[in-house]
């Protein structure tokens, strides 16, 4: 019997083409399905994976707590994109004989996005081209300038550190806060620390998001923190949708109350047809980009077949939990 290994949420229908999923040295011979669709109902997810060894999941989109790891006896290998998920419940894949495995993430992907989505708001380019293709107004948007703008980072990790290097080469004046930031550290990356949360999103032109989504961060942007943000303001998120909350930015956006706001995470993804989301004015909306490139697809799927064939082989690596 092969070692059968599902592949899900693979949009693009690419995973099989950016990896080598030969048979491992082992011989034993492996199997590899992709599922092109997401797969949300975790009764539906249940029986479609009961007859697989191994899963690769992509990002946090799957949960798999407790009920659905008891009802999938077969499974012996679960593997995730990234070292870090907060949807897989550890201690029941332990229970249930299932090896956790991560893969490395490349952090240059959602820095590029990051900047995809501040220039395409601040030069209206969205709406700009829509109307030279569809014979609309020649030049309709005035752009906002990047040089000599305030530009406040929420967190100065990896991320946040690469797109604040960017800012300070478009000329731009850098701000950064979270919790336990200090002076110095801004400093390292040249830029400088806000006394408070709220000076910073009080004084930046331009607010990107790049904090982990953990109980202090969840909704760290509520009705009157949006409510600092000038009428000037662009809003941009790329880290996780819960940092702010939903309904709050949609009213912020309906009521013209900031300028725009750029958005690549959501609270529900695939995102429903109906969520008001993709109709809100103002907003510059993209699927969850942040970390599709060629080169981090290569690398999550060449190190889950790296995975499959380590476990196989008796040896698993970048185990998780």
């Amino acid at each position: 019997m092969p070692f059968r290994c599902a592949v899900l949420d693979d949009f693009q229908n690419v995973a099989t083409t950016l990896a080598d999923w030969s048979a491992p040295a082992s011989g034993e011979e492996l199997e590899v399905v992709a599922f092109t669709g997401h797969i949300g109902d975790e009764d539906e997810l249940a029986a479609a994976l009961a007859d697989f060894d191994c899963v690769v999941t992509l990002r946090e989109r799957v949960p798999f707590p407790a009920s659905l790891l008891d009802r999938l006896p077969r499974l012996r290998l679960l593997i995730a994109s990234g070292m870090r998920n907060s949807v897989i419940d550890y201690p029941a894949a332990q229970a249930n004989g299932v090896t956790v495995c991560g893969t490395e993430s490349s952090s240059t992907p959602p820095v590029e996005l990051t900047w995809a989505l501040l220039l395409g708001l601040a030069r209206g380019l969205v709406q700009e081209s829509t109307a030279l293709r569809e014979g609309g107004p020649w030049q309709s948007t005035v752009g906002a300038d990047l040089h000599g703008r305030r530009l406040g980072l929420l967190g100065l990790g990896k991320i946040g550190s690469a797109v604040a290097r960017v800012g300070l080469a478009f000329g731009m004046e850098v701000s950064a806060w979270s919790r336990n930031l200090t002076a110095e550290r801004a400093a390292e990356v040249g830029v400088r620390r806000a006394a408070s949360k709220e000076r910073l999103l009080s004084e930046s032109d331009f607010v990107s998001i790049h904090l982990a989504l953990s109980d202090r961060t969840r909704r760290l942007l509520g009705p009157a923190e949006l409510a600092l943000l000038k009428p000037t303001a662009y809003l941009v998120n790329t880290s996780r949708a819960a940092i702010v909350d939903q309904d709050a930015l949609l009213a912020a956006l309906r009521e013209g109350r900031i300028a725009g706001a750029g958005v690549d995470v959501f609270d529900v993804e695939p995102l429903p047809d109906d969520h008001p989301m993709r109709t809100a004015p103002r907003l510059l909306a993209t699927p969850h980009l942040g970390y599709v490139s060629r080169a981090n697809y290569e690398r999550y799927y060449g190190q889950a077949v790296e995975a499959i064939r380590a476990y196989l082989a008796g040896t698993p690596v970048r185990v998780l939990g």
